[in-house]
């Protein structure tokens, strides 16, 4: 049983991550931004650079998921300025604590996002290795990741996980993608051929596990499923899976551009993300193929 500290608890992927990390028997504790009288969670104020220091001295690893949303709100200035501070700041008072009060810490385990790549609809296959991009969701990932891989400087085990969109067969952006499709009124998004790297909230938790229990995780690993799929294909396959019918045409850039802002590029643009490097660890998925994954989801 290990004591693991998470950030980011009370959201679609923290809950499930906590529930499922408990049924493996490990102890687990949350940092919140509300003070509570539970005592597996712990206050936090990241504008004040304080946490209780009980929540860093008696956790043997920290998983760190916190972050705004970044589908949540229109990317005005201040929103941007907020989607990287929510995730750069945290990482940096986790690791100011963490280097004073517990520099034995095993493992700091980290979220961040395919956005690493930039949002552009390519042939490549994006691959660990490779360059960021050059806009803002290449720039938050690039600070994000900078922040964690810190705690390699005081000798601390650290693990990424550059995550894709996650599909929870409960809530989340697979629900909004259903939707309209429930009700034969689902459509492509711009040209529809623009990848959209997903991966099935088990398997992404089962990374986290993994990542607690075998020490050889080291670095980082895109988060993403081996199935290859475009956004039309996506609507295709749910449409086909509910039994309902596509008969709109695809709905056009520009009006996203116009409904969203900037932030329609997570929705028009994507490329195939690799997930042999996971793989080459032993991992195995549990949804491998979208097909899978929609049909526990049918009814």
């Amino acid at each position: 049983m290990a004591s693991i500290l998470v950030t980011g608890g009370s959201g679609l992927i923290g809950k499930y991550l906590c529930n499922l990390l408990k049924s493996k028997g490990h102890k687990v504790s949350i940092l919140s931004r509300n003070e509570t009288s539970n005592d597996s969670d712990f206050y936090w104020d990241i504008s004040n650079n304080f946490i209780d220091s009980k929540a860093i001295t008696s956790a043997e690893y920290i998983i760190h998921l916190a972050g705004a949303g970044i589908a949540d709100k229109r990317w005005t200035s201040a929103r941007k300025k907020n989607l990287i501070d929510s995730r750069v700041h945290s990482t940096n008072l986790l690791f100011n604590k963490v280097k004073v009060l517990n520099p034995d810490l095993k493992a700091f385990i980290s979220a961040s996002g395919i956005g690493y790549y930039g949002a552009i609809t390519s042939k490549k296959i994006y691959s660990e290795t490779d360059n960021p991009g050059n806009d803002f969701l290449s720039e938050i990932c690039v600070l994000w990741e900078k922040a964690a891989l810190q705690f390699n400087s005081i000798n601390i085990r650290t693990v990424v996980f550059r995550t894709g969109v996650v599909f929870s067969k409960e809530g989340g952006a697979l629900e909004k993608i259903i939707k309209p499709i429930k009700f034969n009124v689902g459509a492509a998004l711009g040209t529809g051929k623009q990848y959209m790297p997903w991966i099935a909230m088990e398997d992404l938790c089962y990374m986290y596990v993994s990542a607690i229990e075998n020490s050889e995780f080291n670095g980082i690993y895109n988060a993403v499923a081996p199935d290859h799929v475009t956004n039309k294909e996506l609507t295709k396959s749910i449409a086909k899976t509910l039994k309902k019918t596509l008969w709109l045409p695809n709905i056009p850039s520009f009006f996203l551009k116009i409904m969203l802002g900037e932030l329609a590029v997570i929705l028009l643009e994507g490329s195939r993300v690799s997930s042999e490097k996971i793989k080459s660890t032993g991992f195995k998925f549990k949804y491998n193929l979208l097909k899978r994954f929609l049909l526990e989801i049918k009814n």
